[in-house]
């Protein structure tokens, strides 16, 4: 991937008028290295030691994202909670596959974390929402039924699944604000993470100088959050209480790889997004030059602009040649636009500089993080920053086991 088919892949829309002050660089860190404290908001501030097990999940409309905390030592428990806890740590902790469709992120587990009174891990675990029926029956067959009464969950999948887990394996779902528990875990990934949980990108569209650096989130208000899940949700936050949903589109990862598979045929987001690595979209998007026969100067857009998302498709000799792949990468740079217009919009209306994109949409999709950096910062004069967090998709998980901590206190 060059840096031109990239850099052809911004799309006309985004070129509107520019916000006309900018932070630069922001609060950037010098290394990643440095010792980092985080948001200033706590969530873990209780010391009442916890009933175990601790989870957290998140049912979307696309992947369901599942936390577990994995306490160090077993010695501290009695008999009963020592053998629940060891059956657990036997099959979540034994292998990183679960079934065909089931992950266990190694690389995202956080260490030596200190909640409640209990130093442990955090692991994170996701499958599609389409195999819950499959889950439900694992649970049955592990008889996991027994080990907890209830699990804190939100999306969507919570209020949908809610009475088929009570009746088949009596496990309450205990059901949270998906948007809450979304900035709870954002909150606590990059306080507690002993890495640098956010990055944003310098040089995105350059492959020889593009490097990926640490941001220090400390003190983030205003941000806007832009969760793109199989729709997308645009918060403006202020504070830890003063959020507002601002915008959003039901243009998402859902979309993406639904159109995907009518287009090319593939079944998963990872074909698709294997498939959009290796095409090239200005095959299928009619840029500016194909309308004006280069640039069109007036208002500052290069020939290699996109002008018109599949604008080529209108001619049957082109959708002729067009491949799986340079519809597959079609597909996600219309999307990918579609997105980072919107959210340039609010950023301009809510007057705030820095953007935070997450979701499952991003995950293994740095063609999307590359595009969102560059239109941020292209569009906007500089005065936008696209930022990005390691732990994308499962903050609305790790909220809710936070959820659970607070609920076990009150209880």
């Amino acid at each position: 991937m060059d840096y031109r088919s990239i850099k052809n892949s911004i799309p006309l829309p985004l070129a509107e008028e520019s916000m006309s002050q900018g932070a630069g660089d922001g609060r950037l860190l010098n290394g990643a290295d440095k010792p980092r404290n985080g948001s200033p908001d706590s969530f873990c501030d209780l010391q009442e030691k916890p009933t175990l097990p601790l989870f957290g999940m998140d049912i979307g409309g696309t992947l369901t994202k599942f936390v577990y905390f994995e306490p160090e030592n077993f010695d501290e428990f009695d008999v009963e909670e020592r053998r629940i806890l060891q059956i657990i740590h036997r099959y979540l902790l034994g292998d990183t596959a679960y079934g065909k469709t089931g992950i266990r992120d190694v690389h995202l587990e956080m260490g030596d974390q200190k909640i409640c009174g209990r130093t442990g891990k955090i692991h994170f675990i996701r499958f599609p929402t389409s195999q819950m029926s499959a889950f439900i029956d694992l649970v049955k067959t592990k008889k996991f039924s027994g080990l907890a009464s209830g699990i804190c969950a939100t999306g969507g999948g919570a209020y949908k699944f809610a009475g088929v887990f009570e009746k088949e394996i009596q496990l309450q779902l205990h059901k949270y604000d998906e948007l809450e528990c979304l900035l709870k875990g954002i909150h606590y990934s990059d306080r507690y993470n002993h890495r640098s949980e956010c990055y944003y990108f310098s040089n995105p569209l350059d492959s020889e100088n593009c490097e990926k650096k640490p941001f220090d989130f400390r003190n983030p208000y205003p941000y806007l959050v832009v969760n793109i899940g199989s729709g997308v949700s645009i918060l403006s936050v202020r504070s830890k209480t003063d959020y507002t949903r601002v915008s959003g589109t039901s243009l998402g990862g859902g979309t993406f790889l639904g159109l995907c598979c009518l287009l090319t045929g593939c079944d998963t987001f990872e074909e698709a997004i294997q498939l959009a690595s290796s095409g090239d979209s200005k095959h299928i998007d009619k840029l500016v030059k194909d309308i004006y026969g280069g640039d069109y100067s007036k208002f500052g857009l290069t020939g290699d602009t996109v002008a018109c998302s599949f604008g080529h498709m209108m001619s049957k000799e082109r959708r002729e040649l067009a491949s799986k792949e340079d519809l597959a990468r079609a597909t996600l740079v219309t999307i990918t636009n579609n997105i980072g217009s919107i959210a340039r919009m609010c950023a301009k209306t809510e007057k705030i500089e820095h953007v935070v994109f997450v979701g499952n949409f991003l995950r293994e999709n740095q063609i999307s993080m590359k595009l969102l950096a560059y239109a941020m910062d292209y569009w906007s004069n500089g005065c936008l920053k696209a930022l990005f967090l390691e732990h994308e998709g499962y903050f609305g998980a790790l909220g809710c086991l936070l959820e659970y901590l607070h609920l076990n206190h009150q209880g």
